[in-house]
């Protein structure tokens, strides 16, 4: 990976990785049909349907009731009405998840993401084969990053926001001028957007219902990530299932589920926590993204970046290194605030 400064310093990460370590990119169109599939192969009933609605039982063990629109494919269909009963419900549906509507499991603060897959001529390809790149800067977001990634034959060009979400299309527009001379002579195949969770949502579980990935909101301050996380989440929620109902012969109940959302709270809050201090303090200026730029070619700090990154735990540090790198932060930060007060006279 290349990280690029609000002054265009570029870094280069990845020194301290192994052999067998990388930054996997993926396209969801291609991804989440291979999960579909795999699903399926494995015994999962596969429904085209939109969830509208579910009732919910009126004693302990009674079933859920979901109500859903099924769809056959063919262009301009509005769909058939179906119902189904269910013991258990995993609202895996997305940021705007009708699941977590339906248990009032509370609102949280959202990014706005926007991004453009562009064909690049194969010579410019050939750069961004095994390359992503990451902008910082107030021109690209004032609150999160700019990105080009690799997507196989061509780059996704995106940026993201949560508190100017009117301007995306600005700051998307800044990004693409900040990689212009790498995709020049590209062209637009696809406009994307989505909104991407800050935080948790306030109630992830209600009875028999419980949330994961993007509709409980675990997506990483910081880097965005939340593909991972949403796997991670659904396999955990899952395996509590099967579980809790001794394999099917016994009825789930909250308890059951609450075990998920205790190992999960255990084995991933620190990572959280640490990237949402990491993106309060350096994605608060420039002159602190200029200190962060900075701080990312040391290798201890790459290091420790991946081992975090590539495992989704915080890595145990040298306690002198961790020294080391305290002041050195520090004395980043001085210099960012002295530069920040240098423009402010100007």
């Amino acid at each position: 990976m290349k990280m690029i400064s609000p002054s265009n310093v570029a870094v280069d990460i990845g020194q301290t990785l192994k052999p067998h370590e990388y930054i996997g990119m993926v396209r969801r169109e291609v991804l989440d049909a291979h999960l579909r599939d795999r699903a399926s192969a494995a015994g999962a009933t596969v429904i085209n349907g939109l969830f509208t609605k579910m009732d919910k039982p009126l004693d302990k063990y009674a079933p859920y009731v979901i109500h859903y629109n099924e769809y056959d494919g063919r262009p301009g269909s509005s769909g058939k009405k179906v119902t189904m009963e269910v013991d258990a419900v995993i609202g895996a549906d997305g940021a705007n998840s009708r699941v977590a509507k339906s248990i009032d499991a509370g609102d949280y603060e959202y990014a706005i993401a926007f991004q453009e897959r562009i064909k690049i001529p194969d010579d410019k390809m050939k750069y961004y084969e095994n390359l992503a790149e990451m902008y910082v800067g107030d021109d690209v977001s004032p609150d999160f990053y700019g990105w080009v990634f690799p997507k196989c034959d061509h780059v996704a060009v995106g940026t993201g926001t949560v508190t100017h979400k009117p301007d995306i299309k600005k700051f998307q527009l800044a990004t693409r001028l900040r990689a212009r001379d790498k995709i020049l002579g590209g062209k637009i195949i696809r406009v994307e957007a989505h909104p991407i969770p800050e935080h948790p949502r306030p109630r992830r579980l209600a009875n028999r219902v419980a949330l994961v990935g993007d509709a409980a909101g675990y997506v990483t301050k910081c880097s965005g990530e939340g593909i991972y996380f949403a796997a991670k989440s659904g396999r955990m929620c899952a395996e509590a299932i099967v579980e809790g109902s001794e394999n099917g012969t016994r009825m789930v109940e909250e308890a059951d589920l609450r075990k998920y959302l205790e190992k999960w709270d255990k084995t991933y809050w620190p990572t959280y926590k640490v990237l949402d201090i990491l993106q309060k303090v350096f994605y608060r200026s420039n002159p602190a993204r200029e200190a962060f730029v900075e701080m990312c070619a040391d290798e201890y700090v790459q290091k420790m970046t991946f081992d975090s990154y590539l495992y989704k735990k915080v890595a145990p540090g040298n306690p002198l290194e961790d020294l080391k790198l305290a002041v050195n932060t520090i004395g980043s930060l001085v210099r960012a605030n002295a530069l920040r007060n240098e423009m402010a006279k100007i």
